[in-house]
């Protein structure tokens, strides 16, 4: 366990959040976990059991592991629940406005010297801290989906964000076993920057008929290497998701090539989202996932 962060407070209960408080339990942290609704929080926790119960069954963790964990996590109902956190984590929806919101409700319910961080997979980390009192002691830090399984940390420092702040946030994902990699705060951030305008490619080239959504996959699988294709990527992160982040850097870099392909935003209006709506690139409602184009 990171010395000096004991107790992780998380902020949204979904697939990032119910995943950062898998792996912060299982590290030795005592985790207090909100959402707006118990029935979220209740999903939440339904998620890691589920989870945890694989990693068992693969001997990635021990049956002691995973009862101590559990035992570890707190349903928070609401956010003044978090006020004995030593670091609390922002996974809530990716939209600043939401995120801003978090923030200045939160600020005042914890204590002065606790770290506030967001997961924000592309948003100013900068422009966030400026919603709080506490600038000096936020800091982005970005886990990888599925948080379980990724090994990658990245950690954002705001034009504030105190040498402090930054040295507790790298213990703290050391003693959780993952590696750090420092991002200076521009749009995208690293992974995202390079990884999106990737997925956004071959959704132009889909769009403009280059290739069929299985050749494209196939493509990228076999041909770069890749462990699943950019389309089927694409469904799996979620093409809201995508969308949003290809919004950001379009919006904040101001360049032509990070326009989000129009093919993406049909489907995101559709609302085919990828796998959590049950279709995308990808048709989801059999047994095996077929192509939709």
């Amino acid at each position: 366990m990171t010395e000096g962060i004991k107790t992780v407070g998380i902020i949204g209960a979904g697939q990032m959040g119910s995943g950062i408080a898998h792996v912060c339990a299982l590290a030795g942290h005592a985790v207090i976990l909100n959402d707006v609704s118990g029935e979220r929080i209740e999903s939440g926790l339904a998620t890691i059991h589920g989870n945890m119960a694989r990693q068992l069954s693969s001997d990635r963790i021990s049956e002691a592991d995973r009862d101590a964990a559990a035992t570890r996590i707190t349903p928070a109902p609401t956010l003044d629940l978090l006020a004995p956190s030593d670091l609390v984590i922002e996974a809530a929806t990716e939209n600043e406005k939401i995120k801003g919101e978090i923030f200045r409700e939160v600020d005042g319910v914890i204590r002065s010297d606790c770290i506030l961080a967001t997961n924000t997979s592309s948003i100013s980390v900068t422009r966030l801290a400026s919603t709080t009192n506490r600038p000096d002691r936020f800091i982005g830090i970005h886990f990888m989906n599925p948080v379980p399984v990724m090994e990658l940390i990245e950690l954002i420092r705001g034009i504030a964000t105190s040498d402090e702040t930054y040295d507790a946030a790298q213990r703290f994902v050391a003693g959780l076993g993952k590696t750090a990699s420092l991002a200076e705060d521009f749009p995208g951030f690293i992974v995202n920057r390079i990884l999106v305008p990737m997925i956004n490619e071959a959704i132009y080239t889909l769009h403009e008929g280059v290739g069929t959504v299985e050749a494209i996959d196939t493509s990228m699988r076999l041909g770069a290497h890749h462990p699943m294709g950019p389309l089927q990527l694409a469904d799996f992160i979620g093409l809201d998701t995508c969308l949003s982040i290809m919004q950001v850097l379009y919006d904040g870099l101001a360049d032509s090539k990070y326009r989000p392909c129009p093919l993406l935003v049909k489907y995101v209006e559709a609302g085919w989202l990828g796998r959590k709506s049950g279709r995308g690139f990808y048709d989801y409602s059999g047994e095996t996932p077929q192509p939709t184009r």
